[in-house]
């Protein structure tokens, strides 16, 4: 049946690099890795797209790198990632008085009471990006997690929508159709960072995914299995380069090398007697820098940053010890040294790195469980979660490609055990883990061709 699974691709347009995936599961519900490309971005700023051309362009070199990869590839249709400071999200109610009600609650009543989501009025600019059931109710039994099956006289639920600014949608869109691809479908950022890296136990116990990203930082919340808030934070790693460059007087290429060699996050251990040599420019005399004045500007910043992840837990009253999970750090930020400790210290919850190896078939190339490329990843799972619910929409056979050694490692023994012996724990949290998905109802590309349709 393997050969029968579409090939997916993401694409994560990012700040700093615009990343293509390509994915297919195997037998074992695991993704297989046939096409991997990055290229550098140039266009993007805080997550949105600002130079269209210059994006285009870098589609295009982190397709054509995806090509290299795996010269059989064919890419038409891409899940993107949606992310700057322009999303917000908003809680909303929606309830319906059944009209049959001797018969038990179906699917189509429970897509009506999404399709009246997207008629909530929201400020002239913006547009809805997606409609998240909560928890459901239906007449006064509350918190129902799926209510088809039920029976009952009315039928609600608590939602959380998510909009965006319409010209940086659109800038989106007109950057992958331009570079010769299709959005099949424009999914946010954090939601996809947090299916590559959480577990079914994760969305039991309560966490809060803090992904870092170049220009933001994306929060999603979970409590009780269910999405509780999402936020975009509009500071991340660069920000963090830039605040060095200006601090320490150096070019914006050394204050990245320095904050990726040398960076800490905490400036009590970085230690007081170190320095860093930098060539002086043009003939100047070299620099001497102190790497604890490199960890101190880095530790300002990312207390920042997670002063914000502070302040939208307290807003949902999950600042407490509420996330029996704590906080999980994903992203090309999560990296930094001393960044758990940090995290750990400002929130007063436990933190880990959570890498997107949670899906990934066994086999893959290390660079590919890095947290930089959890987006991306994510991407790919939110694209099987939408054929497995709606697989008439796609061709039934698909050619099989096989994966191309550049993309294969020879597995270690050790890492085969862990996964043989968590096969089916790890099946069973797919499938948990699939329901949640289940409840992205995202119309947002039918919602724009109709927009523009409408123009016309």
């Amino acid at each position: 049946m393997n050969h029968e699974q579409p090939i997916i691709v993401g694409l994560d347009i990012g700040t700093t690099k615009i990343a293509a995936i390509a994915g297919r599961k195997n037998e074992y519900g695991k993704l297989e890795i046939l096409g991997f490309g990055r290229a550098n971005s140039n266009g993007v700023q805080h997550g949105m797209v600002l130079n269209i051309d210059q994006t285009i362009k870098a589609i295009e070199m982190a397709l054509k790198n995806c090509y290299d990869s795996n010269p059989n590839l064919e890419i038409g249709e891409v899940y993107v990632g949606i992310a700057g400071h322009h999303i917000k999200s908003l809680q909303t109610r929606g309830d319906i008085v059944r009209q049959s009600v001797e018969e038990e609650i179906s699917q189509a009543e429970i897509d009506r009471l999404i399709a009246d989501q997207y008629r909530t009025y929201i400020p002239a600019g913006d547009q809805i990006i997606d409609v998240i059931p909560q928890e459901f109710t239906v007449d006064n039994f509350q918190n129902i997690p799926n209510p088809i099956g039920y029976s009952g006289v009315k039928v609600g639920a608590n939602f959380h929508i998510i909009t965006g600014d319409k010209n940086a949608i659109r800038n989106i869109n007109r950057s992958v159709e331009k570079a010769g691809l299709r959005t099949k479908d424009l999914v946010l950022q954090p939601l996809a960072s947090a299916a590559a890296v959480m577990c079914d136990q994760d969305l039991e116990a309560g966490v809060a995914i803090v992904d870092i990203g170049g220009g933001t930082t994306d929060l999603a919340v979970f409590y009780e299995g269910i999405l509780k808030h999402t936020a975009v934070i509009p500071f991340g790693g660069e920000n963090i380069t830039n605040d060095i460059k200006t601090g320490l007087g150096v070019l914006k290429t050394q204050a990245e090398q320095m904050k990726v060699q040398f960076g800490s996050a905490l400036s009590d251990e970085a230690k007081s007697n170190a320095f860093i040599t930098i060539p002086g420019l043009r003939g100047m005399a070299p620099k001497e820098i102190s790497v604890k004045n490199l960890a101190a500007i880095i530790q300002a910043r990312m207390s920042e940053i997670m002063d914000f992840v502070t302040y939208h837990l307290k807003q949902v009253g999950l600042d407490t010890r509420m996330l029996n999970g704590g906080i999980i750090l994903t992203g090309g930020g999560s990296q930094l040294k001393h960044l758990i400790q940090l995290t750990e210290y400002v929130t007063g919850l436990n933190a880990r790195i959570g890498y997107p190896n949670e899906h990934l078939a066994s086999g893959h190339i290390e660079e590919l469980a890095k947290p930089m490329y959890s987006t991306c990843i994510g991407l790919i799972l939110k694209g099987y979660n939408d054929y497995e619910n709606k697989s008439k929409q796609f061709e039934d056979s698909f050619k099989k490609i096989p994966v191309p050694e550049t993309l294969q490692q020879e597995p270690v023994d050790e890492v085969l055990d862990v996964t043989e012996e968590a096969k089916p724990i790890k099946i069973k949290q797919r499938k948990t883990l699939k329901g949640f998905m289940d409840s992205f109802k995202i119309g947002l590309i039918d919602l724009f061709k109709e927009e523009e349709d409408a123009k016309l």
